[in-house]
């Protein structure tokens, strides 16, 4: 369970965060095994995913100097890891991570689409904008006694296809700065579609949706978010009014 002070610096997220208990995102041995059947059921090949092993090397590699000695682990959340972050933490604080940008650029066949329709869900590509402030979000704490098995959970949830970069780098936070697990773009992955323009993004995200609800609803709870912690993403703004525009709605 999350201690109420987890809340100290942000206590506006009270309430708005789905409990990791709750979580559909928290791949569980059953859970992981309901995405499998679900994988067979869409056609999706038997290798649809990372084998288990290379999933626990990769978190094993990232990680083996905060298991080794015993430290809390830190989590930069920038997506739905903001209102879903389907692991139990201690602490959450405000977090703004320099050279990245949050964008709409990675394929998904299963949990926003489907191979038919694929969805679009986020990740962090790095920018040259020396303008630009860097990439508002939250950073999770999750108290040591814990890192085990809750990160084996997150690499599970992140690193499903491997389409993630997983590393530590330095996180600036209002309370100072921490050493933050954070999941870049893998550019290389088969799922990266850095190359979509803003109007193609807006129209997969239109109607694009998968298991665990549709696309549109991702981007929803991303703008839902961003205004209860007032961060201004130029991005997501444009983004959301393109796609509310493409479904005949306004905002």
């Amino acid at each position: 369970m999350t201690p109420d002070n987890a809340f100290l610096f942000l206590p506006e997220l009270q309430g708005r965060l789905t409990p990791a208990h709750a979580s559909g995102l928290r791949l569980t041995d059953e859970v992981l095994a309901e995405w499998d059947a679900q994988a067979r059921c869409q056609g999706l090949p038997a290798h649809w995913r990372l084998p288990d092993h290379k999933v626990e090397q990769s978190r094993r590699e990232v990680l083996a100097a905060i298991t080794a000695q015993q430290q809390d682990l830190w989590v930069f959340a920038y997506g739905s890891l903001m209102w879903n972050p389907g692991f139990h933490f201690g602490e959450v604080r405000r977090a703004c991570l320099p050279g990245f940008a949050r964008r709409f650029a990675l394929s998904t066949t299963i949990g926003r689409g489907t191979p038919d329709c694929p969805g679009l869900v986020l990740t962090l590509q790095r920018t040259n904008d020396a303008d630009q402030m860097g990439c508002e979000g939250l950073a999770f704490r999750i108290p040591a006694p814990l890192v085990e098995d809750e990160s084996r959970l997150l690499w599970r949830r992140e690193m499903i296809t491997g389409a993630y970069c997983p590393q530590l780098l330095p996180l600036p936070t209002p309370q100072g700065e921490v050493q933050a697990l954070v999941l870049v773009a893998n550019t290389a992955h088969t799922h990266y579609r850095g190359d979509l323009s803003l109007q193609a993004t807006a129209a997969t995200i239109a109607t694009a949706c998968g298991r665990i609800g549709s696309n549109r609803d991702y981007l929803e709870q991303l703008v839902q978010q961003c205004e209860v912690l007032g961060i201004e993403d130029t991005y997501v703004r444009e983004l959301a009014a393109l796609v509310d525009a493409a479904c005949g709605r306004s905002r």
